[in-house]
């Protein structure tokens, strides 16, 4: 093999080393931060984000209202859930 093949590959490999080093290190440092499941509740509101209704809600937002399964677990109906997820108005 030849000086400069060997160079190549030397610089390719560091090149290499050093970005796989950089991702671990990344992940590793976002690991602290807590992540959302796909199975958690997602409750978008804001200071003037008020529902009237599970309709109001589905059509302000375009997401269809989701109980919990804590809410479900415990028998509530969706009025009930809505209810308790975003007050009385």
């Amino acid at each position: 093999m030849s000086n400069t093949k060997k160079d190549n590959t030397d610089n390719f490999m560091e090149a290499l080393t050093s970005m796989i080093d950089d991702l671990f290190s990344n992940t590793l440092s976002n690991k602290e931060k807590p992540m959302q499941t796909e199975n958690a509740p997602v409750v978008e509101q804001t200071d003037n984000s008020v529902y009237e209704s599970i309709e109001d809600y589905t059509a302000k937002t375009g997401k269809r209202f989701r109980m919990t399964k804590e809410q479900k677990n415990r028998n509530l109906s969706r009025e009930q859930a809505f209810t308790e997820t975003f007050g009385d108005n």
